[in-house]
């Protein structure tokens, strides 16, 4: 069967990999899914129960080569060390320069238009290695960024408020990790702004911004990883590229003011990210740029690891 999209995924053999392929097959999208993991047979594994629910579906999965990843029409890379219990994303840093490196030297030579969708973490941070790796434009490099916290973040704000969560506009941003934010400025239900909202009134807000930024903690916590949250935003994500939706989404796209790869609301189609100005707060603002700043620390210590493993 000829298909006109094929998307890979690299960790494919993995719990987040697989989300995301099974999310795709329940979409109805019709593509080639190739998984690859650092096991094959697990990958070939996750492949075969996939396709088993496949015929149902528009979309086809089997595992897959390096050789053939080049000319997909999206890469998405969710391989990586897991993050432990209790552990910062920012702890995972050198460890997955080291896997990335390898991915991207293997899966040369790369189809100029082809898409890189960074899954694993710090993704901000590797988002921006990914690009600098690949020689891919910046705007076809991007990574899922916040848009799954921001995903937590209506679903609260939709049990509060009794309103569908499609219907609130409100996203975190930053980075994905413990320094991100909400952007309350430009947060808003029905055209209104969400603080004025009568059950917004006396919330604690920062309350708020701590219990999503960590909320994968306690799910890491009690199962060891998560995955059907990420796989399905993922999913959503490569849906959008592949229809060339247009749609706007809080994804770690190139920010030029900062010169760094952060995660903020972003025009999304099938060649790239383009970002969009927000008329964030000025004490938004300066959250925005520690966020920055804090991406910039991270890249310059994994320059020096890379120049030390380069010399030995």
């Amino acid at each position: 069967m000829n298909f006109t999209h094929r998307v890979s995924i690299i960790g494919g053999g993995g719990n987040v990999g697989a989300a995301v392929a099974f999310a795709l097959v329940v979409m109805q999208l019709p593509v080639e899914i190739l998984l690859l993991g650092a096991s094959e047979k697990s990958a070939r594994a996750q492949a075969l129960d996939i396709r088993d629910a496949a015929h149902f579906s528009t979309a086809h999965c089997r595992a897959g080569t390096s050789e053939e990843v080049g000319c997909s029409d999206i890469i998405v890379i969710t391989a990586g060390a897991r993050q432990r219990p209790g552990e910062p994303r920012s702890n995972l840093i050198d460890r997955n320069y080291v896997i990335l490196d390898s991915i991207i030297k293997k899966i040369q030579p790369i189809k100029p238009t082809a898409i890189i969708l960074m899954v694993t973490n710090p993704v901000d941070v590797l988002t921006s290695l990914a690009q600098k790796l690949s020689g891919l434009p910046k705007s076809q490099v991007i990574g899922s960024g916040t848009f799954l916290d921001s995903g937590r973040l209506r679903n609260y704000l939709s049990r509060k408020l009794n309103v569908n969560s499609n219907s609130i506009h409100a996203s975190m941003l930053g980075e994905h990790g413990d320094t991100q934010f909400v952007g309350w400025s430009v947060a808003s239900i029905a055209g209104s702004p969400l603080l004025k909202h009568p059950l917004m009134a006396n919330v604690d807000l920062a309350e708020i911004e701590n219990a999503i930024a960590h909320q994968a903690y306690e799910i890491i916590e009690a199962k060891g990883s998560t995955y059907f949250g990420v796989g399905y935003h993922v999913a959503a994500l490569i849906k959008c590229i592949l229809t060339d939706g247009h749609k706007i989404y809080p994804v770690c796209n190139y920010n030029a003011k900062y010169d760094t790869y952060l995660s903020v609301p972003a025009i999304l189609g099938s060649d790239g990210a383009t970002p969009i100005n927000l008329n964030l707060s000025d004490e938004e603002e300066v959250k925005l740029e520690r966020c920055a700043e804090s991406v910039n620390h991270s890249l310059g210590q994994v320059n020096e690891f890379a120049v030390h493993v380069n010399e030995e």
